[in-house]
């Protein structure tokens, strides 16, 4: 038997539990891209959207793209799942489903899709399509995203418009895997063409659609005229622009020549602010920022010396000068926004006698030398390095700072070629297994966050918290693992951080969700 409207657990925030209600099948929800503010007379229709940024795209294939925020922000404007998060990152609605219902063994989840759904290309959206997309999806378990369907034993077509997802075992985020990006639907086999064909210009459900991409210049997504959402988009395209200097974004924004600046430099915030025309955003977020370790290379692989730079580290400071007060000091791998952050884990603080003890109990007790990448450009990076390679040296640490443009700089991390990096984590579901099993697992798709990092103890606690539906026994769980890491020092927490935006002041319904989602059906821009 089947229990229809039974409440299905996705996670709390702030020790709230956040619950997604299940739907029985013909159940209308509303979108959760609905909504979009509007002036006096209803949305401007048409018009062209310029967004700058640093770093291009380097793929739309959404079930290998990691660490690729630039790449999947595009794609999720035209690529949709089942599910989607609230605007406010908490929950989740359906999106190309309608609902869902959960057997009494919760092993099978019966999924109804929503019968009015075509692709760019006029053709309808059915089981089929859905099927093999997340069976697509999960066949990357070793190379991309795919890990986040380890729970799924197989899709099953009911019929046209109705799916069964059934489970190896319980497994609490379900609903918030099929809402990743990665499982976004795609046209059954490709619709003819080979998976590398097909992601060269894809063919999705959203409400924008493939344009033309000049690698190093541009990305030109334009309005899909068969959007199953009536009245969306507004803008007749999208453009994300390459401009990789920060001052020079700032200076395009300020002269309209770009409509939203992507991430401006905390330096010219304020500056900004004053500009006539201009909209700054700093909007809430799950963004960590770390510094993360090669434990390949020598000799990160010694907890002694990534403790030794953990301890170093002032991050009242580098919240003061770097963001100019628009953060908080890192204490865990979770990020405040992301559910069981626990306040009161005990990462390593600033500690200078305590660093220079833990490297003197290392491999390396007299110092050594090493390299810190960062990407060219970005004032954010360069001030925050600089802090650093002195903290560093202070301990008998000699950094020489290496920078790479935004496109290498990703490529070098994710090929693990460097010994320590800036990066950062942002969130994609109300859940923190995507994070926990990515950062932490190694074979979790990306050898542990490109660190190569490997805690039995670790990794089977994770394993436990995947199975755990108990809010309370759960919770425990994961503040057991912001423990161990943080003691293990697998990445040199920095600083959580807002999202920060600028705009001119004609660019309206712009907002960020916690999870770093935008919904450009919902942007326009006035006269």
């Amino acid at each position: 038997m089947r229990k229809k409207n039974r409440i299905a657990f996705v996670g709390f925030l702030a020790a709230t539990a956040l619950v997604l209600t299940g739907c029985s099948a013909g159940t209308a929800t509303e979108s959760p891209s609905s909504g979009a503010p509007s002036e006096a007379g209803g949305p401007v229709m048409g018009g062209d959207l310029v967004i700058a940024r640093g770093p291009d795209a380097l793929t739309m294939d959404s079930t290998s793209a990691q660490f690729e925020n630039f790449s999947m922000s595009v794609f999720q404007q035209m690529g949709q799942s089942l599910f989607s998060p609230t605007p406010d990152g908490q929950e989740l609605v359906p999106l190309l489903a309608t609902g869902f219902t959960v057997s009494d063994d919760g092993l099978t989840y019966t999924i109804p899709l929503r019968d009015d759904v075509t692709f760019s290309d006029g053709q309808k959206m059915t089981s089929k399509d859905v099927k093999f997309s997340i069976d697509q999806d999960t066949a990357t378990a070793d190379t991309g995203w795919g890990f986040v369907n380890a729970a799924i034993d197989k899709v099953n077509i009911v019929d046209d418009y109705t799916i069964d997802v059934v489970l190896k075992y319980p497994w609490a985020p379900i609903i918030a895997d099929l809402s990743m990006f990665s499982n976004a639907i795609v046209q059954d086999n490709y619709g003819g063409k080979t998976k590398e064909q097909y992601y060269e210009a894809p063919v999705m459900t959203g409400p924008f659609m493939w344009g033309e991409w000049k690698k190093g210049q541009y990305l030109k997504l334009v309005k899909n005229p068969t959007y199953w959402e009536a009245g969306k988009p507004y803008l007749d395209s999208v453009s994300w622009n390459v401009v990789p200097d920060a001052n020079t974004r700032k200076l395009q924004l300020q002269g309209g020549q770009i409509d939203i600046n992507d991430t401006p430099d905390w330096s010219s915030f304020a500056s900004l602010k004053e500009s006539p025309g201009v909209e700054v955003y700093a909007f809430p977020s799950t963004q960590i920022d770390y510094v993360s370790m090669n434990e390949d290379r020598e000799p990160f692989a010694d907890v002694h010396v990534r403790r030794a730079i953990a301890y170093a580290i002032d991050r009242d400071a580098l919240v003061e000068a770097v963001l100019f007060g628009n953060g908080e000091p890192a204490n865990s791998m979770l990020s405040p926004g992301t559910p069981f952050y626990d306040k009161d884990a005990q990462g390593p603080t600033y500690d200078v006698a305590k660093a220079k003890e833990e490297l003197a109990l290392s491999s390396k007790p007299n110092g050594f030398s090493t390299t810190l990448l960062i990407r060219s450009g970005n004032a954010n990076q360069a001030a925050t390095s600089q802090i650093i390679q002195d903290e560093l040296k202070e301990i008998g640490i000699t950094v020489e700072i290496v920078q790479l443009d935004p496109t290498a700089n990703k490529k070098a991390r994710q090929a693990m070629e460097y010994d320590m990096a800036f990066s950062a984590w942002t969130m994609d579901i109300p859940d923190p297994d995507q994070w926990t099993t990515f950062a932490l697992d190694p074979k979790g798709g990306a050898h542990s966050a490109f660190t190569n990092y490997n805690n039995p103890e670790v990794i089977a606690l994770n394993n436990q918290a995947q199975r755990e539906s108990d809010l309370t026994k759960r919770a425990d769980l994961y503040k057991q693992i912001q423990k161990l890491t943080g003691e293990d020092a697998f990445l040199a927490y920095l600083y959580y951080s807002p999202y920060a935006f600028a705009s001119t002041d004609k660019v309206k319904g712009f907002e960020v969700t916690p999870l770093g989602n935008y919904h450009t059906e919902n942007i326009y821009k006035t006269k």
